[in-house]
């Protein structure tokens, strides 16, 4: 079994302006990093990417790089409705530090294979450096197949990677068994923190995983416990782990429910959101509930 390891899909966080805060982002950052997490991703969905400008995405790069300095690896999702602002980020990304930058497709139109295929063969060649493709239907509202993959493992030797977030652990099996026989240094990481060790029993490399944010000494500790063998260990913190996932559930989207835990929990944050309103007092009160079931608070 190869390596696990455990990406966080890092909230952004803004003033209550809906200003990228960087001192904000930054202690989220630190507070990841002393965790124990393997790396960052900065604008995945949990960093609300969707409702940021250019602008802003650009900024928060420039804050990201400075203050992650290559202790952890760093991603970018950099996915735009566009191939040429796609690209225009991409490189922004690549070019400021970026370890490699992560892209889900367009978003609002059903792609069919072809145009799923076609966007990524135009934006791929003019990408300078490593990309993981984002396969989240419930965000984009099609699925990156493995088939559509392995036609574009074999024409585009900077993909490296993939995120999936699919309630269907059979997807992220079939991408496994379709790439890396062929490509075995294709990384797969689940999107979901619940499937990790599936996902590594089954030949994949870890997971990007948004209750990171919450508890990342949780999230390291059971990589730890992958890695090392430790069958009795890597069942306590699968058991933590499934009980943490009812955060995904408190509101829709989670993102309030997220930044409220990692608030109580003691980071001095803003818990603004730009586009959805703050969860209730009854729903800080399931927020407390699981830290509390789980010895995090």
């Amino acid at each position: 079994m190869k390596k696990a390891e455990y990406f966080s899909p890092v909230v952004t966080i803004f003033d209550q302006d809906g200003n990228v805060d960087a001192s904000g982002n930054k202690l989220v950052y630190e507070h990841l990093i002393k965790g124990g997490v393997d790396g960052i991703v900065v604008m995945g969905s949990s960093g609300e990417f969707f409702a940021m400008s250019m602008e802003q995405r650009k900024q928060l790069i420039d804050v990201a790089v400075s203050c992650i300095n290559h202790r952890v690896k760093f991603l970018v999702g950099t996915g735009c409705m566009t191939p040429k602002e796609t690209v225009e980020l991409s490189n922004y990304a690549l070019q400021a530090g970026a370890d490699a930058v992560m892209i889900i497709g367009p978003y609002y139109f059903t792609l069919g294979a072809q145009n799923i295929e076609w966007y990524y063969d135009q934006i791929l060649p003019q990408i300078q450096g490593n990309v993981f493709l984002y396969n989240y239907p419930g965000g984009s509202g099609y699925d990156l197949t493995p088939e559509i993959t392995l036609r574009l493992l074999r024409k585009h030797k900077n993909l490296v990677g993939y995120k999936d977030t699919v309630d269907n652990f059979g997807h992220t099996r079939a991408l496994i068994n379709a790439t890396k026989g062929e490509f075995p240094d294709f990384i797969v990481m689940s999107g979901f923190d619940e499937s990790l060790m599936h996902t590594m029993l089954s030949g994949g490399n870890g997971c990007i995983g948004g209750l990171s944010n919450i508890a990342p000494e949780v999230c390291s500790a059971w990589v730890k416990a992958i890695n090392d063998g430790n069958v009795a260990d890597i069942e306590k913190y699968q058991k933590i782990i499934n009980s943490l996932m009812n955060f995904y559930t408190i509101n829709e989207p989670f993102l309030p429910a997220v930044k409220t835990a990692m608030s109580l929990r003691g980071l001095n944050i803003s818990t603004h959101c730009l586009e959805f309103n703050p969860i209730t007092a009854e729903q800080v009160q399931q927020v407390e509930k699981i830290l509390q079931d789980n010895g995090l608070k």
